[in-house]
């Protein structure tokens, strides 16, 4: 019957029943308090009167907030949440108009304006298909031809940063270290020899043949640098001599945007930088139990987010040889038995490798304080700090969507549209990348609501810390 009445006389009458309900207990206080006053004193029946009908108001007023708070706070919340999520994410997920059903016609008005839009994007993203398919197909014939030609190509922005590689400079550059977008190239080659190149390219303008040496100083390359309009260059290594086995199955890894992210940007400060700006390290462990302090890692699965978008190519899925025996209760939820580990690194090693992988980028994990856990206790042996700036996906769908609702991996999952594989569940990999996606249908979320930059974020997460301490 209530679902019938207009949403401003629903309010009404929670006011009225506030009113009513103190009047009642008024009444009632001072009806108790004469028949203590016949028995005892007058002065004690009115005290008396007082303390129980502020006791009796205070208790109705909790009540007519709990109701208020169900049927009206938390249904606006989560459609709110909705909204936004369909808004600024892309999420096609129905909205929830049986949570506002005491909302009068706000749920099926901003219902009708979502299926409105929807009809509008169908039609957009129908072109946009198109034309990604047609790219698509470009980009496996460029990769193809890439991968026949004997050289190793990377695209190098005004800043240094790596714009563009392929499969064989990914090979080479991986001899180092972990080939990644947005990386300095100085951080693979050295940069004296580099600079000097650099430095002739910019005063003369035209291509320069050169002899650079990886920044370790064990290796030297031919590398031809020919200057790119608009600023940057493209790096030409001759990779017929290096003896190289090219990977015909690995992608081009690249991202044209990254050419006009303004230089310096990393001299500010992290909590001053644009959510936009920032390079993001999601994973996962899948681990012999939940003890943190005890407990061994089995796998680690990482995938990094560079321009707000997930990078094809860069990935870390690797098993972990836990130097212990894995009880049958882990492995029936991530199915990594004894064999599978066996002759697989140690902690140690992959945790290294996975500490190069996250240089320069913000650490994001669903429940951080957990995986995390793991990795500090065992840096010292690894010889590495873990001092990067982290995000966990638990807190911004708390600060998205409410602290009330529910916060797992399958919960924001399902509220943001995103679809596990289920071979992929519970595996290291597949649930770092669905937090990945997840993050990235978030940032623009955030970004909707004024939040920005890192430290707004931040300081909104912090808000709901005691979410991961009571998950953990």
């Amino acid at each position: 019957m209530l679902a019938k009445l207009g949403l401003r006389l629903r309010i009404f009458l929670f006011f009225c029943l506030l009113a009513l309900g103190g009047l009642a207990s008024v009444v009632v206080a001072i009806w108790v308090g004469y028949g203590r006053a016949i028995e005892t004193t007058v002065a004690d029946g009115f005290t008396f009167a007082a303390i129980l009908a502020a006791f009796l108001i205070l208790g109705l007023t909790a009540a007519v907030w709990l109701l208020f708070d169900e049927n009206v706070a938390k249904p606006i919340e989560r459609l709110a949440g909705q909204m936004r999520s369909r808004a600024h994410a892309g999420v096609a997920v129905e909205l929830d108009t049986k949570a506002a059903r005491y909302l009068g016609d706000l749920a099926p008005a901003a219902s009708a304006v979502a299926r409105q839009l929807d009809e509008s994007a169908l039609n957009t993203a129908q072109t946009v298909t198109t034309q990604t398919a047609r790219l698509t197909a470009e980009k496996a014939r460029l990769t193809a031809l890439l991968t026949e030609i004997p050289v190793a190509t990377i695209l190098v922005s005004p800043g240094g940063q790596i714009v563009l590689y392929d499969g064989q400079a990914a090979e080479i550059l991986a001899q180092f270290k972990v080939p990644r977008l947005n990386a300095q190239i100085t951080e693979y080659l050295d940069a004296q020899s580099l600079g000097a190149a650099v430095a002739k390219l910019d005063a003369t303008g035209k291509e320069v043949t050169c002899t650079t040496r990886s920044q370790d100083g064990t290796r030297s390359f031919d590398t031809r640098l020919k200057p790119m309009q608009g600023g940057g260059y493209l790096m030409v290594i001759d990779s017929q001599t290096l003896d190289l086995s090219p990977d015909a199955s690995r992608p081009l890894i690249y991202d044209f945007d990254l050419l006009d992210l303004q230089h310096g940007a990393a001299d500010v400060d992290i909590l001053d930088r644009p959510l936009s700006a920032l390079c993001f390290s999601v994973f996962d462990t899948e681990t012999t139990g939940f003890l943190p302090h005890k407990d061994d890692v089995v796998q680690l699965g990482a995938v990094r987010v560079v321009n707000g978008r997930i990078i094809e190519g860069e990935v870390i899925n690797q098993l972990i040889d836990p130097g212990r025996p894995i009880p049958s209760a882990s492995t029936k939820v991530h199915k990594v038995t004894d064999a599978m580990v066996q002759g697989q690194p140690d902690i140690c090693t992959v945790a290294k490798r996975f500490h190069d992988f996250s240089r320069d980028a913000v650490i994001v994990a669903h429940n951080a304080p957990f995986d995390m856990a793991f990795l500090h206790r065992h840096a010292k042996a690894t010889g590495v700090t873990w001092d990067h700036p982290i995000l966990d996906t638990v807190l911004l769908s708390a600060v998205l969507f409410g602290p009330s609702e529910t916060h797992t991996l399958d919960a924001l999952c399902s509220r943001l549209d995103v679809t596990i594989p289920t071979a992929m569940r519970h595996t290291a990999l597949g649930d770092a990348r669905a937090t990945a996606e997840v993050l990235v249908r978030m940032l623009p979320m955030l970004e909707a609501r004024g939040l920005s930059t890192f430290g707004q974020v931040i300081a909104q997460t912090r808000r709901n810390g005691r979410l991961l301490r009571d998950l953990n």
